[in-house]
């Protein structure tokens, strides 16, 4: 499974079913781009799992509605509700523990 690029005219409908996660990022974000690979390691890991990334500066409107003042920032959702938000890097360990209370739950 790969990381999908969603904008923010598709971001409801790409994260309005099952557990999804969307990365918040920017090109000129050093942590942005320690947290890219680990998202995408996971997202071969965890079939169960929709994995999103956004480009704040090409799409401010989708940030700015959920609140995103830092980055990265990670959006969890389960059926269209957001059900967890982390901020800053976070291990593949981390994340995986993370999804899979939303998954098996």
């Amino acid at each position: 499974m790969t990381v999908a690029e969603t904008t923010d005219k598709t971001f409801e409908n790409d994260t309005s079913k099952g557990v999804t996660l969307t990365d918040f990022w920017a090109t000129w974000c050093g942590p942005c781009r320690m947290q890219s690979p680990v998202v995408e390691q996971l997202s071969s890991e965890m079939d169960e799992v929709t994995f999103n990334k956004m480009d704040v500066d090409a799409n401010p409107d989708t940030p700015q509605k959920f609140g995103i003042m830092s980055i990265p920032t990670l959006l969890v959702k389960k059926d269209g509700q957001v059900v967890d938000t982390i901020v800053g890097y976070h291990t593949k360990d981390q994340l995986k523990q993370l999804l899979s209370q939303y998954v098996e739950g």
